[in-house]
């Protein structure tokens, strides 16, 4: 599809040139035309003048040579034949190029629509499934008791909570999409913002038995106050679940020049170097690299802390070794601009 619109884009571009190189032509040749017939006029009247008249008989008036002027003529059509060409060939090629790469966000766009539905089809699906299969069996079950009934409703409760965190989170991603302009900007004491979150989450961490340390430098920054807590709360949430019991996360926030660096760092199994460019990736989940065990969540948390970050005019980046831990850091404007 897009092979086409690409080569049909191309047909426009090599279309406006075609029209616009020949009218240029058009009125080049008649300006070299015209110039032609007046040098041919100027010097035909200068070589009539070193030549006496005779007396009292008015002077020949000078001759143009007709041949000339229409094999000169003929010249200027070809030349500017050739020079149409070569502009039309090189403008198709150019012209290909370029909708490539007008084409290309689009296509980009388009392609990552088409692996969200079926990334977010597949997750819904497969809860949808699970309480399906279970209630189907249960009601072929002659001898299903209230116990049985009791433990099925439970599981099917999780499954249904499931779904309702997958659908809190793809709101959070929708709404994070918005630009700046949504962001409810305020004055925010990073020892509180960053307290906060930690508090929220303790017991969590304490429910897993990990320790949270914090070192925070006390200053003010600019920002949303709201979405910098789900920032904070995915980052540590993430570095709970794939912590193991009795280690320690360091959460960091230092001044850097104009800019805030906040660092969260747990001490888990890492992340392999093939999995570190895909983790910002929504539903993009490395497991296998990082506990070798199923964990969890849809992998929409850090493609939303991305959002967030970004949305801040801010970065985020992560280090990380296979058996070592890894440490998330976001850089974020101390005054948001």
């Amino acid at each position: 599809m897009f092979q086409k619109a690409r080569i049909k884009l191309t047909a426009w571009y090599l279309f406006i040139i075609t029209i616009v190189c020949f009218t240029l032509s058009g009125v080049i040749f008649r300006i070299q035309m015209s110039e032609v017939n007046r040098f041919a006029k100027v010097q035909r009247t200068r070589i009539e003048r070193q030549f006496p008249t005779v007396l009292h008989l008015p002077p020949k008036p000078p001759t143009i040579d007709p041949d000339l002027i229409a094999e000169t003529g003929k010249r200027i059509l070809i030349n500017l034949t050739i020079l149409n060409g070569i502009i039309i060939v090189i403008s198709g090629g150019f012209g290909y190029l370029l909708a490539g790469k007008t084409l290309k966000p689009i296509k980009e766009a388009l392609d990552e629509q088409d692996r969200f539905i079926s990334d977010s089809s597949h997750e819904i699906r497969t809860p949808i499934t699970s309480l399906k299969s279970s209630m189907e069996v249960a009601l072929m079950d002659k001898n299903l008791t209230l116990p049985g009934a009791k433990k099925l409703i439970k599981e099917n409760i999780e499954d249904i909570n499931r779904l309702q965190n997958l659908s809190d989170s793809l709101i959070n991603l929708s709404k994070n999409k918005e630009q700046k302009r949504a962001l409810n900007l305020e004055d925010i004491s990073l020892s509180k913002l960053i307290g906060s979150s930690i508090e929220k989450i303790r017991p969590q961490a304490e429910h897993k038995g990990v320790i949270i340390n914090k070192k925070i430098q006390n200053c003010k920054i600019k920002g949303d106050q709201e979405k910098l807590h789900s920032l904070l709360d995915i980052l540590l949430d993430n570095a709970i679940k794939y912590s193991p019991s009795a280690k320690i996360i360091q959460v960091k926030a230092v001044k850097s020049g104009k800019n805030i660096d906040i660092s969260v760092t747990d001490h888990g199994l890492g992340i392999s170097k093939k999995d570190l460019p895909y983790i910002f990736d929504r539903f993009y989940r490395a497991d296998t690299s990082r506990t070798g065990r199923t964990t969890p969540g849809f992998g929409l948390g850090l493609s939303i802390a991305k959002m967030i970050v970004e949305n801040h005019h801010g970065s985020i980046k992560v280090k990380s070794s296979p058996g070592e831990g890894s440490t998330f850091t976001v850089s974020l404007p101390q005054n948001f601009s």
